[in-house]
């Protein structure tokens, strides 16, 4: 079945481009993650939805889709959804820093992301010299729990045809809508999830604190570290927070002004083993953690306490 005719809709320019309605969203979506689109059409629809950016209907419907087509990861207690999908270019990916420090606070993390990026630092990668396994299923996923560490999902694995769909970056150049959906996925099934979310251009931030409105969803909302969702370890960014959907600024911080007094102690290099081996340090109480990531730590375990409350709170009434 050809996709043509959405195509046509927008792929005319960023003037006249018109937006898909969820329904049509989730259609269209549906279509090319089940392989109904041709390569060239795949491409015209990354490319149009490059142009022409999505509209919170349209990232509903494409996440309805790809959530449809995901595995459901079950849990008895809050989990926290941390996607990494960026990686590290010049600053160490401390996306594992942040997963290990919350479990080691007794938080159940579900990291997913690729395993490999040829041009960037993965955290799959930064897992491996950890010595921590990368999980293939769901059963390896409640395993990692079981052992109190944070568990790392491949995306090839928690949903085939959204990977397929990233792989096109390869081929075209550039990131697609599929990327921006993969950040806002909640495959968690029998518990309350918080997924951590991150931006880098301001407009794309307002895009996503408008989903949390409108969807109803439990988001912690930052300024990615080069496209990750850990706080930048060298200034406190700014964070927001969100449950069932509410703002919750009393659970947020602002973001940290003026002129920096201290810089933390950082790797000089940012390859994966220099990487692992600061973060053991870090476990270890050998260096101490930067004081953004303490923040953000911190912030979440508040966030998870207050769902906590108002499930309670549901519960009762």
């Amino acid at each position: 079945m050809s996709i043509s005719h959405y195509i046509k809709e927008i792929g005319r320019g960023s003037a006249g481009a018109r937006s898909l309605s969820i329904e049509q969203a989730q259609d269209l979506m549906g279509l090319v993650l089940d392989g109904q689109a041709t390569d060239l059409e795949v491409g015209a629809f990354a490319i149009a939805m490059r142009m022409k950016g999505e509209t919170v209907d349209e990232l509903t419907g494409f996440l309805a889709a790809v959530q449809a087509r995901c595995v459901h990861v079950h849990s008895r207690q809050p989990v926290v959804v941390l996607p990494t999908y960026n990686g590290a270019r010049r600053l160490p990916n401390l996306t594992p820093l942040l997963a290990m420090r919350l479990a080691q606070e007794g938080v159940q993390v579900l990291m997913h992301g690729p395993r490999h990026d040829p041009k960037r630092v993965s955290t799959a990668d930064v897992l491996h010299d950890l010595g921590l396994p990368i999980a293939h299923d769901v059963a390896e996923v409640e395993q990692a729990w079981a052992r109190r560490e944070p568990a790392f999902l491949c995306v090839d694995a928690l949903c085939p045809p959204l990977a397929r769909l990233l792989d096109v970056r390869w081929t075209i150049g550039l990131r697609n809508s599929g990327h921006t959906v993969a950040k806002m996925l909640d495959p968690v099934q029998g518990a309350p999830a918080l997924r951590l979310a991150s931006y880098t251009h301001p407009e794309f931030g307002e895009l996503m604190a408008a989903y949390a409105r409108q969807g109803g969803a439990s988001m912690m909302l930052l300024r990615g570290t080069e496209g990750e969702a850990v706080a930048d370890p060298r200034r406190q960014p700014r964070i927001e927070a969100w449950i069932d959907g509410q703002p919750r600024p009393e659970l947020g911080c602002p973001a940290q002004e003026g002129v920096l007094a201290t810089m933390p102690l950082l790797p000089r290099t940012h390859d994966a083993a220099t990487t692992a081996l600061y973060i053991q340090a870090v476990m270890s109480g050998e260096k101490p953690a930067p004081d953004p990531l303490e923040t953000q730590v911190a912030l979440v375990r508040r966030t998870l306490a207050s769902m906590a409350g108002a499930r309670r709170v549901d519960s009762a009434a």
